[in-house]
């Protein structure tokens, strides 16, 4: 399956909410993603991005690696479905949102948090998430620095 619909699964899925264990869930989903995304960019993405997709890559694994990880069939698994990254431009557009959105569902989570220890987990993958999307951020910069036009984020 492309990026872009992987994404707006995620995107999707995310502000469907539910319960904090599902949220969470979710947001290791996108992050597992953001992992995915980023590891294809470094190794057949253009060569201006392939710097910036490994920190992507990192940052988005210290993501994963700070929530507990859900039990998610290997099916299930969107960053496994991930096939072909389709156009770079978009798929870090929709990337770029998903993090954000990400971020948000962690405050949220972290607000509510009844323990320390989910609090803490929302601090760190927050700032994974905000880290995460400001790689997306340079690399969208890098290539509107060569010229091309940025489509819009649907």
């Amino acid at each position: 399956m492309d990026a872009v619909r992987l994404i707006v699964t995620s995107r999707r899925a995310l502000a469907g909410g539910g319960e904090a264990p599902q949220v969470m869930a979710e947001v290791w989903q996108a992050q597992a993603l953001a992992q995915a995304i980023g590891s294809r960019l470094a190794v057949a993405g253009p060569p201006e991005l392939r710097g910036e997709a490994l920190g992507l890559t990192e940052l988005a694994g210290r993501g994963c690696g700070v929530l507990d990880r859900p039990d998610i069939a290997l099916a299930e698994l969107r960053a496994a479905q991930l096939t072909e990254l389709g156009d770079a431009r978009q798929a870090l557009l929709y990337l770029g949102g998903l993090l954000g959105e990400v971020g948000i569902a962690l405050v949220g989570l972290a607000s509510a948090a009844d323990d320390e220890t989910t609090y803490w987990q929302c601090m760190e993958a927050i700032d994974a998430a905000d880290e995460s999307r400001d790689r997306v951020l340079q690399m969208l910069r890098r290539l509107a620095d060569r010229g091309d036009e940025l489509p819009e984020a649907g």
